[in-house]
């Protein structure tokens, strides 16, 4: 098995891509070994390496961000993990732990706004989302109020030095230019 990593525009995580399907639906974001111990055993695996702060998974890729020793003593301990992992057979998640976090809840919004909100996340969806994980990460609507729209990022985009340069020169000209009523766009936890 051949893994191949990329970098990301967040030094502190690494884009990892096991030529294999990760999660067939949706995206799982862990950002703590308990709740990864729990929901993924491939997740916590990773996160038993030491220097590991988060895991990713996308649909054909998982990225991993650290906190301490550089990628150079990180990357073989985190290879390995995950071709040990594949190689077994495992599944990715638990079978009682939910499969992702596609179709979150905790949506806000007016229903009046309803007709806006669903262009807001076609947007997202077509334009937004791929660009963002090709960079290892993954950004979801949360919210619209008053102008104001709301997004969760993660991945690869959580924490990332140009997570608010994306937000307000990226995601907010494109949103302001097809939907006049966006004024403006906030990152949310």
């Amino acid at each position: 098995m051949f893994i191949q990593t990329e970098s990301t525009p967040n030094p502190a995580t690494l884009k990892f891509l096991p030529g294999k399907e990760v999660l067939r639906e949706g995206t799982a974001d862990f950002r703590n070994a308990d709740a990864a111990a729990e929901a993924s055993p491939l997740a916590g695996r990773l996160f038993e390496i030491p220097g590991v702060t988060g895991v990713f998974f996308g649909y054909d890729f998982i990225t991993v961000t650290k906190d301490g020793p550089d990628w150079q003593h990180l990357k073989p301990a985190i290879l390995g993990a995950i071709m040990e992992h594949f190689m077994s057979g495992a599944p990715v998640m638990a079978s009682t732990a939910p499969a992702s976090d596609a179709g979150e809840s905790g949506e806000f919004y007016d229903k009046a706004d309803e007709e806006l909100v669903l262009t807001i996340k076609e947007l997202l969806d077509t334009r937004v989302r791929p660009a963002v994980a090709q960079d290892g990460g993954d950004i979801t609507f949360r919210g619209f109020e008053n102008g104001t729209v709301f997004l969760h990022m993660k991945g690869a985009c959580a924490g990332c030095p140009s997570s608010t340069a994306t937000l307000k020169h990226g995601i907010q000209n494109l949103l302001r230019h097809f939907v006049p009523e966006v004024q403006q766009v906030e990152q949310v936890a």
